[in-house]
């Protein structure tokens, strides 16, 4: 199925479960590019389930990511109204092209990315990694990446591509992978039988949001009460997920993504809560989605220091708050 022809399939079956959820009135149709497949670690953005898009007034279509899709730049040719961000490195990257572009929510506040290792073969910290064979993504190599170079003494000559399969890692124990927290360590128990080790890097100095959403700047200027909706929406479907009941999300997921099991989202889910992904740090007190300025700084003057961004680059430039970190309506 094509992602256009997946996205219509979304919004017809969103419509239909979230038929009585809204109001009579007409809505204003966004639409909203999603970073990966539709999975556990969307949940909360499948409002459009659970009508808390409808609610808000907004008729959303979402529009699955994937391996051969670049989100960043959809947003930013207007392919879409609303698009996550894998982290904190693609509002910084536009500031410093000078595309109007700008975060106005990160609902992750750890990233999940993690680094994961076979037991018994010397490598159970990141200290431990260096010099050894790690398959990592293409992106990674302007992310996090830099960071471990930095703090850790890796290089380049440890890289290995990984394709996302899980194939390598379990034929060569001497090998490394990235993943998720939440998804590659479930999934490679399962396949393989064996306890994998894992290091979660927002746990190692990695101060990275992760599913960050980037609108236009223009979007913000001119329909502020839009993003209102879609930011305050979302924050209502993350905390339904999360503390409420999941049911409608999950089955809008596996509908629209007919690899994803009703096993693997109940882990995602679990590991987000037990590793505080969502919500954790900041969002204790201020409510998810905020993202403190001293915090972009932090992140930039590391990822800076690795030489991927100017040391002056305008960090405000990046991000606004005006749409989250204050009482929400329901509360």
């Amino acid at each position: 199925m094509t992602k256009r022809l997946a996205a219509n399939a979304l919004t017809a079956l969103g419509l239909l479960l979230s038929a009585a959820a809204g109001p009579a009135f007409a809505q204003t149709k966004l639409t909203f590019g999603t970073d990966w497949l539709a999975e556990g670690e969307q949940g909360g953005y499948w409002a459009v389930a659970m009508g808390f898009y409808k609610k808000h007034g907004l008729d959303v279509t979402i529009e699955m990511g994937g391996p051969q899709i670049n989100g960043n730049a959809a947003v930013m040719a207007g392919l879409v109204d609303a698009q996550l961000s894998s982290g904190s490195s693609g509002a910084l990257g536009m500031v410093q092209q000078s595309i109007p572009v700008v975060a106005v929510a990160a609902f992750f506040q750890k990233d999940p990315q993690v680094l994961i290792s076979h037991p018994g073969m010397g490598a159970d910290t990141l200290a431990e990694m260096t010099g050894k064979p790690i398959m990592i993504s293409s992106g990674a190599r302007t992310g996090y990446w830099l960071l471990l170079r930095a703090k850790f003494g890796f290089t380049d000559d440890q890289i290995r591509p990984y394709n996302f399969s899980m194939a390598p890692f379990l034929a060569d124990k001497n090998l490394i992978q990235e993943g998720f927290v939440s998804s590659e360590p479930f999934q490679i128990e399962r396949a393989g039988g064996v306890k994998p080790v894992v290091n979660l890097l927002a746990d190692n100095s990695y101060s990275s949001w992760s599913t960050v959403v980037l609108v236009q700047s223009k979007m913000v200027a001119d329909k502020p009460d839009i993003v209102k909706a879609l930011v305050e929406a979302s924050i209502e479907g993350w905390y339904s997920y999360m503390y409420g009941d999941p049911a409608p999300g999950d089955a809008l997921i596996r509908a629209t993504n007919k690899n994803m099991s009703q096993e693997t989202i109940d882990n995602a889910r679990k590991m987000m809560r037990e590793y505080g992904i969502m919500d954790s740090g900041d969002s204790l007190k201020a409510g998810i989605g905020v993202m403190p300025e001293a915090r972009w700084q932090e992140f930039l003057d590391v990822m800076a220091g690795a030489g991927l961004y100017k040391a002056d680059l305008d960090v405000k430039k990046a991000f606004t708050n005006q749409f989250v970190g204050h009482a929400m309506p329901w509360a």
